[in-house]
């Protein structure tokens, strides 16, 4: 299927590109969250008359984003978990209570932001993990791990 993509997106384009996709990436996925359009002519025609107000659009939340990344970047955040006496959690910090963390200090995200790039946190002591804002703008940020015995 055709598109036309009206934000960017990570692997397939920027914004106003025309681009082939699998059905059901875009009738599932796409087209439902707002990030692209059918490439109808008459879709076609539309695009192009609100080109300059989407682009605008476009630049507003990534200034927003880098804003928030410099507010953000080297930030430490700490959490709590019970462990037992070698350092290893019973359970795992995930993206969840990362977030959670992260919107008590007063920033706005959400639990798919967050990059863990070892997958969930099984052992106390800092971790260093990636919170993407905007597809181009990724922040790195400390969480530190204490652990209460139970």
């Amino acid at each position: 299927m055709q598109i036309i993509l009206l934000d960017k997106v990570v692997n397939l384009g920027n914004l106003g590109d025309l681009v082939k996709v699998k059905d059901g990436y875009a009738r599932n996925f796409l087209i439902p969250t707002g990030r692209a359009r059918r490439a109808t002519a008459a879709a076609k025609a539309e695009f192009e008359a609100k080109r300059a107000e989407l682009e605008k659009a476009a630049a507003a939340k990534l200034a927003e984003a880098q804003a928030q990344g410099e507010k953000l970047a080297g930030t430490v955040f700490k959490l709590t978990q019970k462990a037992g006496v070698d350092g290893r959690l019973f359970g795992s910090v995930t993206n969840n209570d990362i977030a959670e963390e992260v919107n008590k200090q007063g920033y706005k995200i959400i639990k798919s932001q967050i990059r863990l790039p070892n997958g969930p946190i099984k052992t106390t002591g800092d971790n260093t993990i990636s919170i993407s804002l905007h597809t181009d703008v990724a922040v790195d940020v400390t969480v530190s791990v204490y652990g209460e015995t139970a």
